[in-house]
């Protein structure tokens, strides 16, 4: 997917010290400013596509008409969704302003896609019970994390092992969407089941020590800062996938945290499993957290805190999922 060669993840210079070329010079830059891995690879491969859609032109010679050009194309003939149309002008959008250093009055040119409202998808409490009782093991563990705390999923693939507080039943979670910090709650019933599952993980981390491994992605600065935090068990994933893996930016041979995918194939594979009609995912594990809250009677800021939502506006979807019928107004038929 990405343009140029990589060795242990630093950047190859061109043919006889040429300058690197320009996904190579757009990943340089994302690194720089500490963007996720997801949202490197997204913002490069839409980059790439936008350049073949435009038989391999630079981007220096691409006018505004041309680039809504490419994002009608993505509307219209591959009829992607307006979040998705929206994340190709922002890939765009960093091309041009952050790697190329072009000044762009023509971008209020281009449309923004709108995102219509839509209710979102939420399990009955019934409907969960179901769920999980067809999951077991770890992604039956995973699971329950994310119904009993509201975490995303990436949220809770990412806990380390610190981030967990057994004694005041607290999660904190770390660099959460929009590089937030928050807390929410943990649920008594996952205690123990999460120091069983916790006593396995660090038998593994210590057979990784014993083998010269054990190291785990640190965030940048402290990485800098303190390189031998890599091996401590506090900085450990909760959640560590089964194999070792060569890092994909630095090279370097360890342990990461399960894969989303895998989480999301057996959360699927579990409602059909219990025959649910309604289509799930992990992350409607989230919105039947917050619509069962909110039916037990807590108020709106304090779920907003708990979701992590920068705006109320937000989290108040919930209140609508809430309303029986037409907004809780009987039907006249009902009344016959």
């Amino acid at each position: 997917m990405h343009e140029g060669k990589q060795n242990g993840g630093k950047r190859m210079e061109g043919p006889e010290g040429q300058p690197p070329r320009l996904l190579e010079q757009m990943r340089d830059s994302l690194r720089v400013r500490h963007y996720s891995l997801r949202t490197e690879e997204a913002y490069l491969d839409w980059t790439r596509r936008f350049i073949l859609f435009h038989d391999k032109r630079h981007p220096k010679e691409i006018d505004a008409a041309e680039v809504q050009a490419f994002l009608t194309h993505l509307a219209v003939e591959r009829n992607v969704s307006p979040s998705t149309q929206n994340q190709a002008k922002a890939a765009l959008l960093y091309l041009y302003r952050d790697v190329l250093h072009f000044d762009l009055p023509w971008l209020s040119e281009v449309i923004q896609a709108k995102r219509n409202a839509r209710l979102p998808v939420v399990l009955t409490q019934s409907e969960v019970r179901t769920l999980l009782g067809q999951m077991d093991g770890v992604m039956g563990l995973v699971a329950r994390l994310l119904y009993g705390t509201g975490l995303r999923l990436m949220e809770g693939l990412r806990l380390r092992v610190k981030d967990i507080d057994f004694e005041r039943l607290e999660i904190v979670v770390r660099d959460g969407k929009g590089g937030k910090d928050r807390v929410t709650m943990l649920p008594e019933s996952l205690v123990a089941p999460l120091r069983t599952h916790l006593q396995r993980v660090q038998a593994l981390h210590e057979q990784d020590l014993a083998e010269g491994l054990g190291q785990v992605r640190l965030p940048d600065a402290l990485a800098v800062k303190s390189p031998a935090a890599s091996r401590a068990w506090g900085w450990q994933w909760v959640f560590p996938s089964i194999q070792i893996s060569a890092d994909p930016r630095s090279g370097i041979m360890r342990r990461h945290h399960l894969h989303a995918e895998s989480v999301q194939k057996a959360v699927r594979m579990a409602g059909r499993a219990g025959e649910l009609v309604k289509p799930v995912t992990p992350h409607v594990l989230r919105h039947s957290f917050a619509t069962h809250l909110l039916q037990s009677g807590h108020d709106i800021r304090t779920l907003q805190e708990l979701l992590g939502h920068k705006e109320v506006e937000t989290t108040m979807i919930y209140t609508h999922v809430l309303n029986r019928g037409g907004k809780g107004v009987p039907s006249p038929l009902d009344q016959i």
